[in-house]
């Protein structure tokens, strides 16, 4: 296992982390799952408040299993953000009791995802004497945020100079945060990348296109080398549900060299093909057609069209497109059948596409049953 510096938490984090969200099947299953993760030598666990029973999971490990010592691993959990002073220290106390635990490694505040949510942990007002106090007392060593936000907002909280790590949403597919890695990296903060095989397009069931073209690598291993040979970046989160998953992406935990030329090559050619299967309709993702007067999330939308033609990703996308009204602040914006055609983004889009029509196309590709997050 290769470590690396949380940024100025100067914690040494491995460079895959366990997230808990998928793993919450049994107390038994959740425990033989982080007993496998310390054998394969990970050390940084991630819950949340929102996750079920995640943290009181945690807590039992912690109290009954003789293979897992407190000592041996850092915990960040995760609240979510408020105005009320009084409910985050409620919250601080309620998640340091069902972990069984007098501290917690890393707090952050889960999904600083609208501005409101930033003026709640700004304001002098809100949360923020709550958080600290808990790191003033030692029950919170490290403070940081989730986002599921806009570039603009994730960049403004990582000025606040708030915060010591940011847990984001960066990939390969999905490459529009690249500048709040650079400004994460320059204020010296630790970069958690949130769910890589899933978020990052459910890698772990790709196309046969996709198998085809990644050829000799498999996709989930090259989005994971993508992410392990950009040394900004400290830990990635693996979800496993069970010790299996867990075995099957392990075999990179010490991949974490620059890119081989290989690597590099397959890398153009996802890039050749893209240009090729999307033609004149490929969406270059500048966001210059925002907003839109119906709230539509234009470019989401037609990331989604371009990884569906291209690579023939339709199954991911139609797991997030169907999130598009059913997720509020977490996936926000009108799915594509809300245009009206109004042409308010024509003249600003500079590849000068044909919106409302791909929008109309990529509603008829990905639309289904709506779905929510997985926690709910």
């Amino acid at each position: 296992m290769r470590y690396r510096r949380f940024g100025k938490t100067n914690l040494s984090l491995s460079v895959l982390s366990v997230g808990t969200m998928r793993c919450l099947d049994s107390r038994e299953i959740f425990q033989q799952t982080l007993q496998q993760a310390i054998v394969f030598g990970i050390n940084h666990i991630e819950t949340a408040r929102g996750y079920g029973q995640s943290e009181r999971y945690l807590g039992m490990v912690f109290e009954q299993s003789k293979a897992i010592v407190r000592s041996q691993v850092y915990i960040t959990t995760k609240l979510p953000p408020t105005p009320d002073a009084d409910q985050m220290k409620k919250w601080i106390n309620e998640s340091l009791e069902r972990l069984q635990v007098d501290y917690i490694d890393c707090l952050a505040i889960h999904g600083i995802n609208t501005w409101e949510h930033l003026q709640w942990i700004t304001d002098s007002n809100g949360c923020l004497n709550a958080l600290q106090e808990a790191l003033n007392d030692g029950r919170v060593l490290h403070l940081g945020f989730s986002t599921h936000g806009s570039l603009e907002l994730i960049l403004a909280a990582i000025e606040t100079d708030l915060f010591e790590f940011v847990n984001l949403h960066y990939y390969y597919f999905f490459q529009r945060h690249e500048r709040a890695i650079a400004l994460a990296h320059e204020k010296d903060m630790g970069v958690f990348i949130i769910s890589p095989a899933d978020k990052g397009g459910r890698l772990y069931t790709p196309s046969d296109t996709l198998k085809a073209l990644c050829s000799p690598f498999s996709p989930l291993e090259l989005t994971y080398r993508f992410l392990l040979s950009d040394r900004r970046i400290t830990t990635l989160s693996m979800g496993p549900a069970n010790p299996k998953e867990l075995e099957a992406m392990i075999l990179l935990r010490d991949q974490d060299e620059p890119l081989t030329a290989q690597e590099v090559s397959v890398f153009k050619g996802l890039e050749t093909h893209l240009d090729q299967a999307l033609g004149t309709d490929q969406c270059r993702q500048c966001y210059e057609c925002l907003p839109c007067p119906e709230n539509i999330n234009i470019p989401e939308i037609l990331r989604l069209r371009n990884l569906a033609v291209a690579y023939d990703m339709t199954g991911f996308g139609q797991y997030r497109y169907r999130m598009l009204e059913n997720a509020g602040h977490w996936f926000p914006g009108n799915k594509g059948n809300r245009c009206t055609e109004c042409g308010d983004c024509l003249p600003r889009c500079p590849e000068k596409l044909e919106i409302p029509t791909l929008l109309k196309d990529t509603h008829q590709r990905l639309n289904g049953s709506p779905r929510r997050r997985l926690w709910e």
